[in-house]
């Protein structure tokens, strides 16, 4: 990491939702999936700080907001106990190379240990070679043997009703 800044790194207020939404927009232009997103500033709002089903951390390059990770807790029947599952980590394209991803992951493991959770874990894009030789980089393993599987918007709710 850097010396010649100061990285510091805060949870998310109410306040920073329209940063929030610009971080998940950065990320999803570099993703090429720009056009999936349909998140609001009142929809993050709302679950974010309202019904508290995930949360955020930013990290500040000299008090200016560079990066973010968006995480929350699942649980593992196997463990017996919680997890943190990491939804997106986004540092500014600018800004990379100087350890602030690593720090974010970094806290997030420190969270994890704090709060007794058995792992922390995360999904990657199978393109995304430079963020795999990261994580790998980093002791993390991928789990080739799992399929994710999904159903949502309008089979989602034809599902329900079924």
């Amino acid at each position: 990491m850097t010396t010649e800044h100061n990285f510091t790194i805060r949870f998310a207020q109410r306040k920073d939702t329209y940063l929030i939404l610009d971080f998940i927009k950065q990320l999803a232009d570099y993703e090429h999936l720009l056009d999936e997103v349909v998140a609001t500033p009142a929809v993050l709002e709302l679950w974010l700080f309202d019904k508290h089903k995930a949360e955020v951390i930013i990290g500040e390059e000299d008090g200016v907001p560079v990066g973010f990770a968006l995480f929350f807790h699942n649980f593992s029947t196997f463990l017996g106990r919680a997890g943190i599952y990491l939804e997106d980590l986004f540092v500014r394209p600018e800004k990379r190379g100087r350890g602030y991803g690593k720090a974010l992951l970094r806290k997030l493991a420190q969270i994890a240990v704090e709060r007794g959770c058995g792992r922390l874990e995360w999904w990657c894009l199978d393109w995304n070679t430079s963020s795999i030789e990261f994580y790998k980089s980093l002791g993390a393993i991928s789990m080739d043997e799992w399929t994710t599987y999904r159903i949502a918007g309008p089979r989602l709710i034809e599902f329900a009703k079924e």
